[in-house]
């Protein structure tokens, strides 16, 4: 650990909460150098959906390395590149009936944010983007400025500006339409909002703290945009590519994006890969207006085809994720009502899901009694408040129960200061069904994973 003391940044932050050197990894499991195994909760920050190293792109990585395949190419066209562009036509796109063009940008997500951003202001002559309390989007300054959390912001140095902040699904209080106070303010030329270009909008807000949209304030939201003449950016960068149950996020509430942004598990293996879908009309850019030496990853691209080959050719996999989605939302709902003495919540849609602790140190001890217990597991929220789940989609059975289980023995010993866990039921019993098939929860998840 020497090294990392003397050389690296202060700025680091995940290696704070998990202080060992990790040298391997598999599927759902990090191993530390002396070997200890360990259940991975944090994927990447979302990254992994498909786990560590996954068998079925490594082997087309490798093949495309030893064929001596393009790997830096700018925005030439590459056979790679051609190769994933048709895939996700002709699977992701065309089967939800959506055309978009795509945009590739620096391999970050702020970058597509930054991108999708520049688009909007230049297309509507507009300045103001509207954006919502607890999103993230990034921390480059035209994302940070779309940013709400406080702690990043602070970090600029400079005014943010450029973004008017408005009130989240149930912000306010579940009982409140904030999209109609939304609709007020546009309305209303004495408001203080300028008119704005865009509306950019999480459907789930991960670092916010799982603040998950209803489906009728998504579509309430859009039908705002339609009104007033905005564009409409959904940010799917960590809730997309079948976090919640479906590729896109919001698939489920049947809205249509003027633009949409996509990375980190867009990549498959976790290789650096951002894109920017936009409705061909908008697409107004002059050539290289934004532009960057990484934009398009070809090592990306071969494991971004075999994601989609392998896990987007049909519906099952998304059938997998739901019916993993619906467990851990049971086992969450039942360890809140008993352990949580009416303060605690469970929160999320799909296997993107989390445990509201009230206060960060609460939480933060939670994971880290977790962590002694060989399960790596993150928080968020404005205060650390919530315990976040974001295993990988691809994980087995005993790990996503066995990791559940670490997590109520962690909250046992918190709030009770008992060092043994109650016994814990196995919900995957075969009266559990899917509605959508006949097979059994067990049967799909076995099958996709």
């Amino acid at each position: 650990m020497k090294i990392f003391e003397e050389i690296e940044s202060e700025v680091q932050s995940y290696a704070r909460s998990f202080p060992r050197v990790f040298n391997r990894a598999q599927g759902e499991f990090l191993y530390d150098e002396d070997g200890t195994e360990y259940i991975d909760f944090l994927a990447g920050a979302g990254t992994l959906n498909y786990g560590h190293n996954n068998p079925a792109f490594k082997e087309k990585l490798l093949e495309y390395i030893h064929a001596d395949g393009i790997t830096h190419g700018l925005d030439l066209h590459t056979r790679a590149k051609g190769t994933f562009l048709e895939a996700f036509n002709e699977k992701i796109l065309k089967p939800r009936s959506m055309e978009y063009v795509m945009q590739f940008t620096g391999p970050t997500g702020t970058n597509a944010v930054e991108a999708a951003l520049k688009l909007a202001r230049s297309v509507t002559g507009r300045e103001n983007v509207i954006s919502f309390t607890n999103g993230f989007h990034g921390v480059s300054l035209g994302s940070l400025a779309t940013t709400g959390n406080s702690h990043h912001r602070g970090a600029a140095g400079v005014t943010l500006s450029g973004s008017s902040r408005m009130p989240y699904d149930g912000y306010l209080g579940e009982d409140i339409d904030t999209t109609a106070y939304l609709d007020k303010v546009l309305s209303d030329s004495s408001s203080g909002v300028d008119l704005p270009a865009a509306v950019i909008v999480e459907t789930v807000q991960g670092e916010g703290g799982i603040n998950a949209a209803s489906v009728e304030w998504l579509r309430n939201l859009e039908s705002v945009c339609r009104k007033h003449n905005l564009l409409l950016i959904v940010d799917d960068i960590q809730a997309g590519c079948g976090r919640t149950g479906t590729f896109f996020s919001f698939e489920e509430a049947g809205i249509t994006p003027d633009i949409i942004t996509l990375s980190k598990s867009l990549g498959g293996y976790g290789l650096p890969f951002a894109v920017v879908l936009i409705r061909p009309e908008l697409d107004q850019w002059k050539p290289g207006e934004h532009n960057g030496t990484f934009r398009g990853n070809n090592f990306a691209f071969v494991t971004a085809t075999a994601a989609i080959d392998e896990y987007w050719s049909d519906d099952n996999f998304a059938r997998s994720v739901r019916a993993k989605g619906d467990y851990v939302a049971k086992r969450l709902n039942q360890i809140v009502e008993k352990y949580g003495e009416g303060n605690f919540t469970s929160c999320g849609r799909g296997m993107f899901r989390g445990i509201n602790c009230v206060n960060g140190d609460i939480a933060g001890k939670i994971t880290s009694a977790a962590f002694k217990k060989g399960l790596i597991i993150e928080t968020s929220g404005a205060d650390d408040q919530v315990v976040k789940f974001l295993c990988p989609l691809v994980i087995s059975e005993a790990s996503l129960k066995r990791g559940i289980d670490i997590v109520e023995q962690a909250i046992a010993e918190v709030c009770a200061g008992e060092d043994s866990i109650p016994e814990t039921v196995d919900y995957f019993d075969e009266d559990y069904q899917i509605e959508a098939g006949d097979e059994s929860e067990r049967e799909v998840m076995q099958r996709a994973s």
